[in-house]
């Protein structure tokens, strides 16, 4: 025990210590120093220390509130939670937001454990205290954690839970109103319908209208959450005018959350309200003068198109489409490239082909990389709806000019989406229309290309199998191996380290072994390290006749070799020849 406490005792000491560094490491490891101590020590010493020592830096307070969200089984469990509750009480009442919020995490936490007959005196109690406090903080958290004392209050005291969420709504600071007005999402699901209509619309209403923008911007989740309790009639009447008043906000933070949560408010709403009165807001927001909001909407064109009919779609919202197309802000571009590939399954193959085909041609490019990556990125969405003709006819020839694309993520983007691709296209197609650009990969100046295309390679042989390999690729990694430079005789032995488990034993046997073995004395010591990595791989393919008379021999001569770390790996890859 003594040789136990020696190092608790130093972490006990820390919690006092000058150091921020070293009280931040005492809070971090309190679980053990409580564990050390047992419980009725923690209780009685541990726990007044703590209460004692929050005049603190607030890192310090933001670690010990979230070390204290973990701490119930260090203090005896659910009949004992509730000591840890007012020093989550005390934190939430400091300035410091992040310190506040993490203090209100753990006290949710923490909720679930209390025992329901001792629930409304000590977390209800505490909620109470922090609703009554003076300063606007301890009201402020008090917001975040309503709902939860609500959901397990009795139906007296969800009366009076009521009464206190009315009063932080009302509330004059508008840091106590956000709190209300975020966390007004979380408690509608736990209240009737009835009440709602009674008590809670016109606090919805209010939030909709409050002289602070991120108030108002809050009020568009919670319309989601009450628009769900209601009927469509009753959702036209209520819900609906407070959308499109946000919707035309003069703030674009409103109006970029309307925008955010477009398809939701659909969904909730129904397909009426969004036929007649969503869809010429939408459009106004693919319109709108801030770039943040037609990013934002632009993101949501295939939801939105999903659920409105087809021809409103194309007459309404595909000219918007073409416009943000060519938006002067590429973060537009780039969050239409992201979404717009969407729409082919949903127009059909005709009208992708007459309204979409030349604005993904487009987009695809766009002078800015993000955009052309989000839209290869895409591409497996549209070519199952174009038929090969228009697949080879308008796509593959700038899918083909994207492989050489000066920025190598855009080629990478290009090679992971080839496999996908040759099962569509066939072997013969793919043989003519990238067969050699598949090839051309594995000698690209760029190691993660390389890398890339090898995984690549296999791919392409599981779709088209062993013949074709031989046919294709193989000529393709003869010639690699004799290459002058190191790293493409590099790139032949990750070929066939990742190839070897795809084809079959006898093609190991006869046309890749012979490749690795004639780089067994390369000049350079790198190679020679990876020949030994890929031999040891080759032995889990190959029978153990050829193991015995190929495989051992050369790793033999190369426990020979001059380099260190060529020795290792070869005797590392005869371990595995020997088990």
């Amino acid at each position: 025990m003594a040789d136990r406490m020696g190092p608790v005792n130093i972490l006990i000491g820390e919690l006092k210590n000058e150091d921020i560094q070293l009280r931040l490491n005492s809070i971090r490891n309190l679980s053990t120093i409580a564990k050390a101590l047992g419980t009725e020590r923690t209780q009685k010493e541990l726990i007044p220390f703590l209460k004692e020592s929050l005049d603190d830096e607030d890192e310090v307070l933001l670690a010990l509130a979230e070390e204290l969200g973990k701490f119930s089984e260090h203090v005896g469990g659910r009949d004992h939670v509730h000591l840890l509750l007012p020093l989550l009480e005390n934190l939430a009442r400091v300035e410091e937001t992040v310190v506040r919020d993490k203090a209100v995490e753990s006290l949710c936490l923490l909720s679930e454990q209390i025992p329901p007959e001792s629930f409304e005196e000590h977390f209800i109690g505490l909620l109470k205290r922090l609703v009554s406090g003076d300063w606007f903080t301890s009201k402020s958290s008090a917001g975040g954690i309503l709902h939860i004392a609500f959901a397990r209050a009795s139906p007296t005291a969800q009366v009076d839970l009521r009464t206190m969420y009315k009063a932080l709504c009302e509330e004059e600071t508008p840091m106590v109103r956000r709190s209300a007005c975020s966390n007004m999402k979380k408690l509608i699901p736990h209240i009737d319908k009835e009440i709602i209509k009674k008590e809670f619309i016109e606090i919805f209403k209010s939030f909709s209208k409050d002289e602070q923008d991120s108030v108002r911007l809050l009020a568009v989740e919670n319309g989601i959450v009450i628009a769900e309790k209601m009927n469509e009639e009753e959702n036209q009447q209520i819900v609906k005018p407070v959308i499109l008043a946000c919707a035309s906000d003069k703030s674009w933070r409103v109006r970029y959350m309307v925008a955010n949560t477009f398809c939701e408010l659909c969904d909730t709403l129904g397909k009426e309200i969004t036929q007649t009165d969503l869809l010429p807001v939408f459009v106004k927001l693919l319109k709108d003068s801030e770039a943040e909001v037609r990013s934002a909407a632009a993101s949501k064109v295939t939801g939105v198109c999903k659920i409105v009919q087809l021809e409103s779609a194309i007459r309404t919202i595909l000219p918007c489409v073409k416009t943000l197309a060519t938006d002067e802000s590429q973060h537009v571009r780039a969050a239409l490239a992201s979404d717009v590939m969407g729409l082919a399954p949903i127009f059909g193959k005709n009208h992708t082909t007459e309204h979409l085909l030349d604005l993904f041609l487009q987009l695809l490019k766009d002078e800015i990389p993000e955009v052309r990556l989000n839209i290869i990125g895409k591409l497996d969405q549209v070519t199952p709806v174009l038929g090969l003709d228009q697949l080879s006819q308008h796509l593959l020839p700038a899918i083909v000019e994207l492989a050489e694309d000066r920025q190598w993520r855009v080629r990478l983007a290009i090679i992971e989406y080839v496999p996908l691709l040759a099962q569509q296209l066939g072997v013969t197609y793919f043989n003519e229309k990238l067969g050699a650009l598949c090839m051309t990969f594995l000698g690209d100046c760029v190691f993660s290309i390389r890398e890339a295309a090898t995984k690549n390679l296999k791919k392409l042989t599981e779709v088209f199998g062993d013949a074709w390999f031989k046919t294709h690729i193989l000529p393709k990694i003869v010639e690699l191996s004799k290459h002058t430079n190191y790293l493409y005789r590099m790139t032949t032995l990750f070929s066939i380290n990742t190839l070897s488990s795809t084809v079959g034993p006898d093609t190991v046997a006869n046309d890749l072994l012979p490749i690795v073995l004639d780089l067994l004395n390369d000049r350079i010591a790198n190679i020679r390290l990876n020949v030994a990595k890929t031999l040891r791989m080759l032995v889990a393919v190959l029978d153990s006749g050829i193991v015995e008379t190929k495989i051992k021999p050369s790793l033999n001569k190369l426990l020979e070799d001059k380099d260190r770390d060529v020795r290792y790996f070869a005797s590392i890859a005869l371990q595995s020849c020997n088990q």
